[in-house]
C-alpha cells in the first residue's frame, strides 16, 4: 500500500510503524494518543507528553478519524463478534 494521508496530521505508510496510522513526521501511533484521551488526559498534557511533536489540533483530527472509522466499520466488528459468540455457544 502506498502512503495515504488522512487529513493534515495523520498518515498511513507501510514504511512507517508497519502501516499503522501515525502522526506525520513522527512514529507516534494514533492509537497511542487515543488511548491517552481514553485515560482522561487533557489535550495539552498529551501534546506535552510527546514533546510537542504534533499540535493539539492533531488530537482533534485523531478523534475525528476514529469516529469516522468506527461509524464506517462498527457493523463489521459486530458481525465478527456475533460469529465468535455463536461459535462459543456451539461448543
Amino acid at each position: 500500500m502506498a502512503r495515504q494521508e488522512f487529513g493534515q496530521y495523520i498518515v498511513v505508510d507501510d514504511e512507517i510503524c508497519h502501516g499503522q496510522a501515525t502522526f506525520k513526521g513522527t512514529r507516534i501511533m494514533v492509537w497511542q494518543v487515543i488511548e491517552m484521551v481514553e485515560e482522561g488526559r487533557d489535550w495539552e498534557t498529551i501534546v506535552h507528553a510527546w514533546r510537542g511533536k504534533f499540535p493539539k489540533e492533531a488530537v482533534a483530527e485523531a478523534l475525528d478519524f476514529t469516529r469516522k472509522v468506527f461509524a464506517e466499520h462498527s457493523h463489521q466488528y459486530a458481525e465478527r463478534h456475533m460469529v465468535a459468540a455463536n461459535a462459543q455457544e456451539e461448543r
